[in-house]
């Protein structure tokens, strides 16, 4: 069944603000909605759930009020703040590049996001077999 939360384009042209050759990236709406959520509670970070009951958008939240599991994999950091995956859900993912977008709506009940008329969304594109070379595996948190 597939996730509309999650929408995966191949051979996909990179939005404005997306970099390529990482696991996570943002568009220009993404991060200034990320700046704005920084100036106002700090230091944040997401993790891209897999649950039923958020609808498997990217969480935000305040960074020191998240606790990860030992299974969770981190994918990178966009605007300083870093995005975090379940180990399952990376395991299923491991191909393609998440690229965080906004659009209009309400975020997850308990994400940073929820309030503003606008939400994170996750885009994803399936990473070249160089670019998946060349990013091997990704950590979890305790750096291995």
């Amino acid at each position: 069944m597939e996730n509309p939360a999650i929408t995966c384009v191949t051979d996909m042209i990179l939005p404005e603000g997306a970099e390529p050759n990482c696991r996570v990236t943002a568009t220009l709406a993404a991060r200034a909605l990320i700046r704005e959520i920084q100036s106002e509670y700090g230091e944040i970070m997401f993790h891209q759930s897999g649950g039923c009951c958020d609808g498997s958008s990217p969480m935000c939240y305040p960074k020191s009020e998240f606790h990860l599991g030992s299974g969770d994999v981190l994918l990178g950091e966009v605007e300083g703040a870093e995005v975090w995956i379940s180990g399952p859900q990376f395991a299923a993912w491991k191909h393609t590049q998440l690229i965080l977008d906004v659009v209009p709506g309400r975020g997850g009940m308990f994400s940073l996001d929820n309030g503003r008329e606008k939400r994170f969304l996750t885009r994803s594109r399936v990473l070249s077999e160089d670019e998946q070379t060349a990013l091997g595996e990704a950590r979890g948190p305790s750096g291995a």
